[in-house]
C-alpha cells in the first residue's frame, strides 16, 4: 500500500485560490503579503495538514540548508555534548547537520572549510587550532561561529573556564596544598592557555606555587609522561588539561604505587563520561557543553541572516562549576 502524497504549496495555492508564489510569501516573508490573505493562506494550509520542507524552502531561497561542525578530534569524549547540543539545535532549526574531525591540524581545518563551503551554508569550529588572523580570514568568506575559542569581532560559545580554575585553587588551597603542577595541553588550544592564566592568577592570589609543566598529548596514552613529570618536581596536586589525560595521570600513579589523594592529588577539566567511574573517582572542571553547542548554532543562523556591515556578534559565556570527588585530599604532611 502506497503512502499518502503529500501535502504540496501547490495544493495549497489552487484551495486558496492564489498564486504559489503568494503562498511562499504569506509563509516565508509576511510583510509582502496583507494581513488578510495571510490569514486566510495559514487557515488553508492548517485545514490540508501542510507542512514545509525546510530543504525545499532553502533550495528556494539559495541557501543549502546545511551547517557543518569542525572538531579537533571526534574520539575525545568533551566534545559528545557539544555536538550533541549543535546537532539538535540544528535539526530544531530544520538544517543537515554535518560533522568533520581536523585531526588537531589548522591546515586540516582550513581545507575542511574550503572543501564544504559549497555543500553547507556555514561552520560551527570547536577548538580552533588556526592562528587569529587565518581564522579572521576564513570569517569574511564563510559564515563562521566558534566554540571553546574567542577571536574578536567573531561569534563564539565557550564554557567559563577561568572560574572552575579559580575553584580549583580555592578547593586544593582549603586542603592545604602549597605545592601545584598543571600537566598543560596543545600549545595552539585557547581553552589550555585560559586555564593557565586563571590558575597561575588564582594560585598567586592565595599564596600558592604553580607550575606548568608539557604540552603533553590530550589523551589517556599522554597520562604516563605527565604524570612522572608531575612527581619529578615533588608537587602534591597535579592539575591535568583535561579528563583524559588526568585517567592517564591516575593510571600511572597506580603503577608506580603512588597513593592517591593520600600522596598526590589529581584534578581535570570537561566531568567526561567516567570521570566518575576510575578509581579514585575524578575532581573535575564541569561546563555547559550542551549548552554551547546548541548556542553556537543559534548564533550561525542569525549571522547568516545578517548584513556583514552590521555591529559585532554576540559572544555566549556559560558557567563552570567543580565537582569534587575522591582523587583530591589533604596534603601529604
Amino acid at each position: 500500500m502506497s503512502s499518502p502524497r503529500r501535502t504540496t504549496i501547490y495544493d495549497v495555492a489552487r484551495e486558496a485560490g492564489v498564486a504559489a508564489s503568494t503562498v511562499s510569501r504569506a509563509l516565508n516573508d509576511p510583510r509582502r503579503v496583507s494581513p488578510a490573505t495571510r490569514e486566510h493562506i495559514l487557515a488553508v494550509a492548517e485545514r490540508l495538514g501542510y507542512r514545509p520542507d525546510p530543504l525545499a524552502t532553502a533550495l528556494q531561497s539559495g541557501h543549502k540548508a546545511a551547517i557543518a561542525m569542525l572538531v579537533p578530534d571526534m574520539a575525545d569524549p568533551h566534545f559528545f555534548g557539544t555536538i550533541r547540543g549543535a546537532e539538535k539545535r540544528a535539526g530544531e532549526a530544520g538544517l543537515t547537520f554535518v560533522l568533520a574531525n581536523t585531526e588537531e591540524s589548522a591546515d586540516n581545518e582550513r581545507n575542511q572549510i574550503e572543501r564544504l563551503s559549497r555543500s553547507v551554508d556555514g561552520f560551527v569550529l570547536a577548538a580552533g587550532r588556526m592562528g587569529e588572523e587565518t581564522t579572521r580570514e576564513l570569517a569574511r568568506d564563510h559564515d563562521l561561529v566558534l566554540v571553546d575559542r574567542q577571536v574578536d569581532g567573531l561569534p563564539s560559545a565557550v564554557v567559563d573556564n577561568g572560574a572552575g580554575s579559580r575553584r580549583i585553587i580555592e578547593h586544593l588551597a582549603s586542603l592545604g596544598h602549597r605545592s601545584v603542577v598543571h600537566l598543560s595541553g596543545p600549545h595552539r588550544s585557547w581553552p589550555a592557555a585560559q586555564r593557565w592564566r586563571a590558575l597561575r592568577a588564582a594560585a598567586e592570589a592565595h599564596g600558592l606555587a604553580v607550575r606548568r609543566l608539557g604540552p603533553f598529548p590530550p589523551k589517556v596514552e599522554g597520562g604516563g609522561v605527565a604524570a612522572d613529570a608531575g612527581l619529578g618536581v615533588g608537587a602534591t596536586a597535579l592539575v591535568a588539561h583535561n579528563d583524559l589525560l588526568a585517567i592517564g595521570v591516575l593510571r600511572r600513579l597506580a603503577e608506580r604505587g603512588v597513593p592517591v589523594p593520600e600522596q598526590v592529588s589529581v584534578v581535570g577539566y570537561d566531568d567526561i563520561f567516567g570521570a566518575d567511574l576510575c578509581v579514585p573517582a575524578l575532581t573535575t572542571v564541569a561546563g555547559l557543553q550542551e549548552e554551547a553547542g546548541r548556542a553556537a548554532v543559534e548564533l550561525l543562523t542569525r549571522s547568516g541572516s545578517r548584513s556583514r556591515s552590521q555591529p559585532a556578534p554576540q559572544r555566549v559565556v556559560l558557567a563552570s562549576h567543580l565537582v569534587i570527588r575522591r582523587s583530591t585530599g589533604p596534603a601529604a604532611p
